[in-house]
Formats: structure tokens, sequence, C-alpha cells
């Protein structure tokens, strides 16, 4: 036989076999796809939880509190807002959600903050908010790509923002000495300006010597500590280690462990990763930490969420599930807030642990 026939024998084969493969790969593709979207239905009509259009991607949780201050800064409102921040007193954690919820608002339209500053020049809340609120627009500028992916006029605009943050940080840090929260603001200024370790341990010893358990103070140094910043894997995971063992009772800083284990999870072999000694300790531990927390605690469902992720990699759909129900309706934590569709990649893998936890009890 030619050659040139033997060839074009060749070419049809491999051109068929290639066909072949695609058209069983498109079924099984599909026909699997099809599955999930039963399983996607059945979440609903079954165990009570909300389609994806109905998830709401700007919060973790429920909290009417902040709804209704978001939207009393919204309308303008700066002595409502300024009257709610100093109700929370010395209960620092609430009073950062009260500051993070404000300065969303101001880092788009500031006018009101503007008001409250001019009207009130020394006054430390509003000193407070406006560096809250420079460090959350220095954020958005920059966006949430990878560094060589951001353009230099998004760097530029972010170090400049940045810098203007850490002014009004350390004015605030001035004008209220007993308060943490400045200082909990100038860490995320110290991550986005690259701060020394040393210029680091400075900014942390001031934190802690107001407030040695503040919770989104150990998240934002867990950030600082990863090695997608400026540390390691293994500095993250000490640090988050020795803030779950001096934690006091009922705090929910084990989530820590969580945090800083996601943050170097492997794009593959999950189950693996999840499956360690240390990694099961971790989850169990902020696991009992949730479950002894008040049932609306703010923070805990952002652990929650995890334990979600955690229990569905590692093959435990039924508790996996128990905490989608926990959850369900909010989908701005980890992990899904580092994914373009948030609300689209919960419901998918909350669908996978409900369609696997139905197989477990099937089997028993």
């Amino acid at each position: 036989m030619p050659a040139p026939v033997i060839v074009l024998l060749v070419s049809a084969v491999v051109v068929g076999a290639l066909k072949l493969f695609t058209w069983v790969l498109n079924r099984y593709t599909a026909r699997k796809q099809a599955e999930l979207d039963t399983w996607y239905e059945l979440v609903v009509t079954e165990h009570g939880m909300l389609p994806e259009d109905r998830q709401n991607t700007e919060r973790a949780c429920a909290s009417p509190e902040l709804e209704a201050l978001r939207a009393t800064a919204t309308r303008g409102d700066w002595q409502a807002c300024a009257d709610r921040l100093a109700e929370a007193g010395r209960d620092w954690d609430r009073r950062y959600r009260i500051v993070e919820e404000l300065a969303d608002v101001a880092a788009e339209e500031d006018d009101w903050l503007r008001a409250w500053r001019a009207e009130r020049p020394g006054d430390p809340d509003a000193a407070l908010v406006h560096a809250e609120a420079l460090v959350k627009l220095a954020w958005r500028l920059r966006g949430a790509a990878y560094a060589e992916y951001t353009s230099d006029e998004q760097a530029n605009g972010f170090h400049r923002t940045l810098t203007e943050a850490r002014a009004a940080a350390h004015e605030a840090q001035e004008l209220a000495p007993e308060d943490p929260l400045p200082w909990a603001t100038e860490l995320w200024i110290a991550l986005g300006l690259t701060y020394p370790p040393a210029e680091f341990d400075r900014v942390w010893a001031g934190l802690t010597a107001r407030d040695p358990h503040l919770y989104p103070a150990h998240y934002a140094a867990v950030q600082y500590k990863s090695a997608k910043w400026h540390g390691s894997e293994e500095e993250a995971n000490a640090f988050a280690d020795r803030a779950a063992t001096d934690a006091p009772e009922a705090s929910l800083l084990a989530g820590m462990r969580l945090i800083a284990l996601f943050e170097h999870e492997p794009d593959d072999n999950e189950s693996a990763y999840w499956s360690t000694p240390y990694a099961r300790s971790a989850v169990d531990a902020a696991r009992r930490a949730v479950d002894a927390a008040p049932a609306d605690h703010p923070r805990a469902a952002e652990i929650r969420h995890l334990l979600a992720w955690c229990y569905t990699m590692t093959d435990r759909p039924a508790e996996a599930l128990a905490q989608f129900k926990l959850v369900d309706g909010y989908v701005d934590a980890l992990p899904w807030r580092y994914t373009e569709e948030p609300a689209a990649v919960y419901c998918r893998i909350r669908a996978i642990a409900a369609r696997y936890a139905a197989q477990e009890q099937q089997a028993s």
C-alpha cells in the first residue's frame, strides 16, 4: 500500500477516534451536569435552602443592625452613624463591624463623612472611619488580581491611597489612645505597603496592648504572614496556633488555624491536604469553637462556611450539609469570596455535599 494512502488512513482513524472520544466525553459531562442540576433543585426543595439567585454576596450572615446602619449612612445622616458607633463602647469587635460598614459606604460616597469630620474635627470615631474608608478605597483601586496582573496605574493609586490611610490611622491612634481599632486598620496598611517584619511587630504590639484577642485583627495578621504576602505557610500556621492556644474561653480564634490552612490550600488534591492530622485537628477545634458560640455570633458564620468546604473536601458530606444549612443565604466568606461567582460556586459545592450525604444515608 503506498505511503500516502497509509498516512490518509491513519489520519482518518485518529480523527475518528478523537471525535468518538469527544462525543463520549460530552455525553458523560452532560449526564453529570444533569445529575448535579437535579441536586441543585433538591437542595432547595427537600432541604429548604435558597437558590443561587437569592444568595447574598455582600455578607457572611444576616445582620439587621448593619443593614440599618448602611441605610442611615447612605442617606447622609452622619449624626446617627456617630451615635451608633459611640453606643458600641468598648465592645471592640462590634465597633469594628460598625466601622467597616460605615467605611464601606464612605469608600463609595463620602460627603456625609466629610460633613462629620468638618463638624467634629477632633472626633476619634470620625478619624477612624476615615482611615478605614481609605483602606477600602485603596484595595478597590488595586483590584483583586495578583500583582503581575495589576497595572501601574492601579498600583500607584493603591499605594498613594494607603499612604493617606496610614496618616489617617496614626491620627486616630493619637485621638483615642486606648482604642485598638486604628491599630487593626493599620495592619491592612502594613500588608499593602509591605511593612518590614519589625514595623509590623510594632503595630501588632500596639494592637495587642489594647486588645490581645480581636478576631479581625488576627485575620489581617494571618494574611500578612501568609506565603502570598510577606511570610510563609509555616509562619502563618505558627501564628494561628499561638492565637488558638492563647485564646480565652468562648473565643473563635481557633478558626485562625482553618484560615491559615485555607490560604495555603493546593490547587488540587484538596482531600489529602485537609485529611492530614494537623488539618483534621484544626477543623475539629474550629467546630468546637463555633458550636460553643452563641447561635447569632457574627463571626461564627465565617468559620462555618470554611467548615462546609472542608467537610465536603474530606468526604464528610452530612457534616458539610449541616453547616450549609446554618449559613445558607449569605456567601461573602471564604472560600466563595475568592471566586468570580461566589454564589454559583457555593451552590455547586452545596449540591455535591447534599448528593453524597443522600448516598451515604442510603448506604447505611
